[in-house]
């Protein structure tokens, strides 16, 4: 491929990226011309809780699992992320640790962003500086939501959403929708409820036909 095809090609995956939905021709290029492409083979740790962070990532192809580490030590799974999201700003705005961990889920080709190149490019543009506080401002509303459905939905209600949210297709399952691999401790931990409560709620989901079983993977 020639270097002009890999140029429109990254030029179009960003434009179709909804942070950068709306940045200039000229931002677009200057971003272009700073990612890094690096690749992940499944179960690589890409960014640590706790230790600092030079770089910003774009989910190019694959996906990952954003984690923190709970007070007894145990892995508590905070979120999925998939092509066209993006991990690891926060360290870059405020040149804190790593808020979590994250971990990719299965190969994985990630576009990442230098600190510098990526302050640079806020400074330089109002139109990416707005749509960084945008997304930053839904990822607030989202976990508000979270807070509030664990404090007024019922907990059948919390799994399903759960699972609708975080399926997705998956070859050879005959349009069955697929969740990563998950315990019922971590669901327990991202419903806000208690393993015991889970296994009951999935008992019964199960029952009536909503929710199938592989492994530790579920199928809805």
């Amino acid at each position: 491929m020639s270097g002009f095809q890999q140029n429109k090609d990254m030029l179009d995956y960003l434009r179709a990226i909804p942070l950068l939905s709306h940045a200039s021709e000229d931002d677009l290029e200057a971003i272009a011309c700073q990612m890094i492409e690096r690749r992940f083979a499944k179960g690589t740790v890409v960014v640590e809780e706790g230790l600092s962070g030079d770089y910003m990532y774009v989910i190019r192809a694959g996906r990952v699992k954003v984690t923190k580490a709970s007070e007894d030590g145990r892995e508590k799974i905070m979120d999925f992320l998939e092509a066209g999201s993006f991990f690891g700003e926060m360290a870059l705005l405020d040149q804190a640790p790593r808020s979590a961990t994250v971990r990719t889920l299965e190969a994985s080709r990630l576009l990442a962003l230098s600190r510098v190149a990526f302050l640079d490019l806020l400074t330089r543009s109002p139109s990416l500086s707005l749509a960084v506080i945008k997304v930053l401002v839904q990822r607030l509303r989202y976990a508000d939501e979270q807070a509030s459905s664990m404090s007024f939905q019922r907990v059948e209600d919390r799994v399903r959403s759960l699972f609708e949210r975080i399926a997705r297709p998956e070859e050879g399952c005959d349009g069955a929708l697929v969740t990563p691999s998950l315990t019922h401790q971590q669901i327990a931990d991202m419903v806000g409820t208690s393993r015991e409560t889970v296994t009951r709620v999935v008992k019964q989901l199960k029952i009536e036909g909503w929710l199938q079983q592989r492994g530790k993977h579920y199928l809805i």
